[in-house]
């Protein structure tokens, strides 16, 4: 047998690989790895080998030209109870199945009836907030985009379980973020104390999702919601999703639709907080907006420095930061022979910090964006919601979201980061802050 040519990589300890530094600052860790070891390393997570790519062709490779050689990595796999067999985790024929029948659901011109819920719900949270207040920014964002989300999905009102539903998501994320933190993969099945906490918020959050499902069908109402175009959406031969599919979709946007677009939204306020001459330009544009109405879709093309402030954001702080991938079958990147069942990470955070493509990668400058910036990058060297036919869905959604939601918290506040308040960015399934973003709100006369 020919022995595997492995990569250069970091050195591993017996057993453990390099499981310890990864599980220190992953973020760091895969960085290095980048910096010193190329654009295709090697380390070792315990018994897994594992393979960074951080070269826009090889990525392109893996979510483009050969992606179906490459399957959800392990942790997505794992987490079947909460996800099912959504649009995040499914694969093949079904999955294009069911992103063919969700896709009309985020067509522009349904976004654009998404934009009139986005306003509204800003509104209301902004019209509580107080001059002089401090906020967990973090924990707001959370709140508004999961009230924005839920009236999307289901154009229903869930106040009375908000606080059932909070306390499940909470419960999910500490779940995500254990067994990222582990390294190792402990199945659902097990009764573990972690286990049986995530079985029963799960539990929690399918009750209501499924009853919204229910009291839906027998209203057999048509609506302008995400849930109302799931329902009616019909493939080539006539069928239509059973119960458990729409749940499995519905779980799928309503976990991760609002968590990255509140990320999205809580990077951004921090980075802003830090730069006034970057606030003044931003100020100056939404002030060109009439303040005597609330923001609409039609102001989009007037915010445009907006929109590069967001993706600026999202680039230094991308809310989802790495694509885990797994081989089905043997292929060959970089040169190297890459086995079935190998494990690959491709990570936003170290190819958003790449100093060939970004000059001066760790600095907040939206004016980088100009002149169609994305447009002349290579593809897959910024990523933040993801690329090939698996690309985010609700990407126009997100970004109409992320604009008009900025744009009117800076039309109406400023923001001051509480001092001693320690923000550090904690890399879980998303990339939030461990602390949460603690700041003063000043409102503008």
């Amino acid at each position: 047998m020919t022995k595997l040519i492995l990569p250069p990589g970091p050195r591993s300890v017996p057993l453990f690989g390099n499981l310890f530094a990864f599980r220190k600052d992953p973020l760091d860790f895969l960085s290095i790895c980048a910096q010193e070891y190329g654009d295709i390393s090697h380390f070792r997570i315990a018994n897994v080998n594992a393979y960074l790519l951080s070269d826009p062709d090889f990525i392109e490779y893996v979510l483009v030209r050969n992606s179906a050689n490459f399957i959800k990595g392990r942790v997505f796999r794992s987490n079947h109870l909460l996800l099912g067999n959504g649009l995040l985790t499914s694969e093949g024929d079904f999955w294009r199945r069911q992103r063919r029948l969700a896709q009309p659901a985020f067509h522009r011109e349904q976004v654009n009836t998404y934009a009139k819920i986005i306003t509204t719900c800003a509104g209301q949270m902004i019209s509580t907030w107080k001059d002089g207040d401090i906020h967990d920014i973090y924990q707001d964002m959370k709140r508004l985009a999961l009230e924005i989300i839920t009236r999307i999905l289901f154009d229903v009102d869930i106040n009375n379980e908000s606080d059932t539903v909070g306390r499940a998501l909470k419960v999910v994320w500490q779940e995500f973020t254990a067994r990222i933190q582990n390294g190792l993969l402990i199945p659902e099945q097990l009764p573990t104390l972690g286990n049986i906490r995530y079985q029963r918020a799960v539990r929690q959050l399918d009750r209501i999702v499924f009853k919204i499902i229910q009291e839906r069908r027998n209203l057999g109402r048509d609506g302008n919601d995400c849930l109302s175009i799931l329902l009616a959406a019909q493939d080539t031969d006539g069928s239509q999703m059973t119960d458990k599919q729409l749940r499995d979709e519905v779980m799928t946007l309503f976990i991760a639709g609002h968590e990255s677009t509140a990320l999205a939204l809580t990077w951004t306020w921090y980075l802003l907080a830090q730069d006034p001459s970057v606030v003044s330009q931003l100020s100056n544009e939404v002030d060109g907006v009439p303040r005597s109405r609330p923001l609409e879709m039609d102001d989009l093309p007037q915010l445009r420095f907006t929109e590069r402030v967001v993706k600026e954001a999202m680039r230094l702080y991308p809310p989802v930061w790495a694509i885990p991938r797994q081989s089905l079958n043997d292929c060959e990147i970089g040169g190297y022979k890459i086995p079935a069942g190998t494990s690959l990470t491709i990570s936003q955070w170290v190819m958003h910090r790449d100093p060939r493509y970004f000059p001066e990668p760790d600095k907040f400058k939206p004016e980088r964006w100009e002149n169609d910036l994305e447009k002349r990058l290579p593809s897959f060297v910024y990523f933040p919601f993801g690329g090939g036919s698996r690309h985010c869905i609700a990407y126009s959604l997100a970004m109409v979201e992320a604009v008009l939601i900025i744009a009117m918290l800076a039309k109406n506040f400023d923001f001051t980061l509480l001092a001693g308040h320690r923000v550090e960015p904690f890399p879980s399934i998303t990339l939030y802050p461990r602390y949460g973003l603690k700041a003063r709100i000043r409102r503008k006369r």
